[in-house]
């Protein structure tokens, strides 16, 4: 009787450790393949910045009006373009973490967040800088798998559980200007007083 629990226990216990293991092993993936495309999109950031900054120039708005900043361990780029500041970070990536997905199983991926404001000052309206407050200034996310074959998800918050699969060599650069567009082609309105407020 003795040896049948413990070797239920066991069996109990690779169970556990084996699911354990392969979340370990997609988590520790997709955490390189994150950084890979990270690296790359803080490469492009330069590059953009710097066209915008000569497409500004040719209209007669000062060289500063397109600027970019990287921290000094690279996990949060920002991109200034005029009034607009949007950031870039793959804080968050500490543990496996998998993106829901209505009618499919769900998928280990790393997360690189767009926010809306500078991370790194008053702007970016959040208490703490880690989730859930962060996800308060979202703007697009890009989930990247574990295999670097699979296409990288990009998921843009005005557009709910809508998918958009990136090849992963050109996301960086499809994540980086789709956000830059939907913060800078956007508008932001005068402020009035709702007279149901009243």
């Amino acid at each position: 009787m003795e040896t049948g629990k413990k070797s239920s226990l066991n069996e109990r216990i690779n169970l556990v450790t084996s699911h354990m293991f392969k979340q370990y092993k997609e988590h520790i993936e997709a955490t390189e393949n994150t950084k890979k495309l990270f690296e790359k999109l803080l490469q492009e950031m330069q590059e953009i910045t710097e066209k915008l900054r000569q497409c500004f120039e040719k209209r007669n708005i000062p060289a500063n009006s397109a600027l970019c900043q990287i921290d000094a361990d690279r996990s949060v780029g920002v991109i200034n373009v005029l009034w607009n500041s949007l950031s870039f970070t793959t804080r968050g990536n500490t543990n496996p973490q998998a993106l829901y997905r209505n009618e499919e199983n769900p998928l280990f991926t790393g997360r690189i967040l767009a926010l809306n404001g500078n991370f790194h000052d008053a702007s970016l309206d959040i208490q703490d800088q880690e989730y859930p407050d962060i996800l308060e200034c979202e703007v697009a996310s890009l989930y990247v798998p574990a295999d670097e074959t699979v296409p990288a998800i990009m998921k843009i918050r005005h557009l709910g559980d809508k998918e958009f699969f990136l090849n992963q060599c050109d996301a960086p650069r499809e994540f980086l200007m789709r956000s830059v567009e939907i913060i800078c082609c956007g508008g932001v309105y005068h402020e009035e007083i709702d007279d149901n407020d009243e």
